[in-house]
């Protein structure tokens, strides 16, 4: 049995200690500086529960020492603090994060490392760069990668169309930072909440457009191949234009702390949501111009006993994923991994990567020994 530490009790550390503490296989230990937090930790399974601010970084790394590896479910402010402690105690890190400036310090330390540093390893990063990058592997020459996600409530009852479904300050952040893109062939920043489309989906009609952090490493690992390449956010009509007029006409993006107490006093959490991941790849095979399209819908669902939300399963999901893969030998035990490196139908043959692949699968998974194997990525 592994012995691993998640960093973060809130609704997603919640998740990921209940599907790694379920399956039987790993030795849980969820770390928040919230005592409070901790006590309202939603497992089935014994979990151990640590107190401790993880600026104590000499603290953090008496922690994390002996254990196999970290995953970090903490806002992506600590990123920094908790890869350097994980390099420090030799285990390997695990993270969610979207922000670009977090995953450069994470790039940094896993120069030399020991250990594997595998930042992004959500949703958008994460599962969605899994999803494209296969794609685009079908292609003899790749003309225009397009990804799309969305985590939106099921039933939009307020002039956002919006309910908050996971970090008030992941998405103030992907509204307000640069966003990374090739264009034309050239690597390039474009602005959040910018290039407006609108598409359907199941006769239902949507709005995208460019986020900060989707993209993950693609955007370095694509360029000089690809013609374009953007991710951008899908949300309701008309969310954008409310959200401009917030951060651009009321200058709230200069008042981030601010804007947060507005949406979490405002904007109802919700459990009944939706996730969308929507990616479509054109380009030339066998001399012919094709396009291949990934597109799929997860919603909430029971799990541990209790309704979990989209976001929560499908961000979990993709991080104990990677975890598993990692701790079986099917990916790199040093350095960096960036998520274009993990095979897709390896990642969905996964006992937790099925949630993706059966989006609809309320069992816990089953432990290792009875899982069927993957395919080394």
């Amino acid at each position: 049995m592994k012995k691993i530490v998640v960093v973060g009790a809130g609704k997603i550390g919640s998740m990921i200690a209940e599907l790694l503490a379920g399956c039987g296989d790993y030795e849980v230990t969820v770390l928040d500086r919230s005592a409070e937090q901790l006590n309202r930790l939603e497992t089935t399974k014994p979990v151990s529960k640590i107190a401790a601010d993880i600026a104590d970084a000499a603290g953090l790394r008496r922690i994390l020492t002996g254990q196999f590896a970290v995953l970090s479910a903490a806002p992506y402010q600590a990123t920094r603090m908790i890869a350097e402690a994980a390099k420090a105690a030799g285990a390997h890190y695990l993270d969610l994060t979207e922000d670009v400036a977090s995953t450069r310090t994470v790039k940094q330390l896993a120069a030399g490392a020991k250990t594997a540093f595998i930042p992004q390893c959500g949703l958008a990063p994460g599962f969605i760069t899994i999803v494209a990058s296969d794609l685009a592997s079908r292609f003899d020459e790749l003309h225009d990668v397009r990804m799309r996600v969305g985590a939106l409530p099921k039933f939009p009852s307020n002039a956002l169309n919006y309910n908050l479904t996971w970090s008030t300050d992941g998405v103030i952040n992907e509204y307000c930072e640069p966003c990374e893109a090739i264009v034309n062939g050239q690597l390039r920043d474009t602005q959040p909440l910018e290039e407006l489309e609108e598409f359907s989906l199941d006769g239902v009609l949507y709005e995208a457009f460019n986020t900060s952090g989707g993209l993950g490493t693609l955007c370095e690992t694509l360029e000089g191949k690809v013609r374009n390449l953007n991710y951008r956010t899908i949300r309701y009509p008309g969310h954008a234009a409310i959200m401009k007029a917030l951060l651009n006409d009321l200058r709230l993006r200069d008042r981030r702390e601010l804007l947060k107490d507005i949406l979490e006093n405002a904007v109802p959490i919700t459990l009944q949501d939706v996730v969308i991941v929507f990616v479509t790849v054109s380009g030339l095979r066998g001399g012919q111009l094709m396009q291949e399209t990934y597109a799929n819908k997860i919603y909430s669902a029971p799990v541990g006993g209790r309704v979990r939300s989209a976001i929560q399963i499908t961000t979990a999901a993709g991080i104990c994923a990677v975890l598993d893969m990692l701790a079986t030998g099917r990916l790199r035990q040093a350095g960096l991994i960036r998520q274009e490196e993990i095979a897709l139908q390896p990642f969905l043959a996964n006992r937790f990567g099925r949630y993706y692949a059966t989006p609809t699968a309320v069992a816990a998974p089953a432990s290792a020994s009875s899982a069927p194997a993957a395919n080394a990525a």
